[in-house]
């Protein structure tokens, strides 16, 4: 399975698990396991906010495009994502944002 990233704004959270050809996000499973080589399953067809796009098989892989929320501190990964190719079963490891800092005032008394 290949999977292209699309980031939009957003404080939402995307979490992926793979498994052969079934994909969850968020906890909700999506089973691509019919779909012959060539066929595509076009994105009016998938009931998910977080598709961006059709979903291909082409030469026996997967092809499809998700969603990536970035929050306000996103990275230069989440904003350019890299396609991930032949994703191993599993949590997908997604771009991380860069870490948050907080800064603390000194208050003379």
């Amino acid at each position: 399975m290949d999977i292209k990233l699309s980031p939009f704004r957003s404080d939402d959270e995307l979490t992926v698990v793979k498994q052969g050809d079934f994909l969850t996000l968020n906890g909700e499973s999506f089973d691509f396991n019919p779909m012959g080589d060539g066929d595509t399953l076009p994105l009016e067809a998938i009931t998910s906010q977080w598709f961006g796009d059709s979903v291909n098989r082409t030469n026996g892989t997967l092809v499809l495009t998700l969603r990536l929320p970035i929050p306000a501190n996103f990275s230069q990964a989440q904003a350019y994502p890299v396609p991930l190719f032949n994703v191993p079963d599993g949590v997908v490891e997604l771009p991380a944002p860069l870490p948050t800092t907080f800064v603390t005032a000194q208050v003379d008394q």
